[in-house]
């Protein structure tokens, strides 16, 4: 199997959040800053990391190497998702639901970065529960991990595509 190298301009990074942070210890207060950052391709890859470092860029920097790490593969039903699906995380619970085409992404905050960079163009979605950006950016990536494409479906059945179909 060949190895292919990817370059780092294949992937978009966006700052959803930046929390300046303190640590209280003997000598007083220790501030850091903790940031979330969401990767992705726009073409079915997707990231959600933290970072936090006593400067912003340090941070951002490690968020996005973070996020790297955690990307999930979601498959695409053309422009939207192919089922509806709920994702947990924390408190935090995000309800998705297909659309059709020219809707448009129907979210906001994390939830609408997160889709966006996962290359979602149509789909509607409902915040349930905490909106803290970080539950809410992970419940959205355990929603698309949850996400089954036609063909998987078929193959767990031992069925073609077609015979689920009609």
């Amino acid at each position: 199997m060949a190895r292919i190298e990817k370059t780092e301009s294949e992937f978009q990074e966006r700052v959803i959040q930046i929390r300046r942070v303190t640590k209280v210890v003997k000598g007083g207060k220790r501030l850091k800053f903790r940031v979330v950052v969401v990767v992705g391709n726009a073409l079915g890859r997707v990231g959600v990391g933290v970072g936090k470092a006593a400067e912003i860029p340090n941070a951002v920097r490690k968020g996005i190497e973070d996020a790297k790490k955690q990307m999930v593969e979601v498959p695409l039903s053309g422009t939207t998702i192919p089922h509806p699906v709920l994702g947990k995380s924390g408190a935090g619970r995000v309800f998705l639901k297909p659309a059709v085409q020219g809707t448009g992404v129907i979210a906001g905050g994390p939830v609408r970065a997160v889709l966006e960079l996962a290359g979602v163009k149509d789909v509607l979605s409902k915040s349930l529960g905490s909106n803290n950006a970080v539950n809410m950016a992970k419940a959205v990536v355990c929603a698309l991990e949850m996400l089954k494409s036609p063909e998987r479906v078929a193959r767990n059945r031992g069925k073609t595509v077609r015979e689920l179909w009609s």
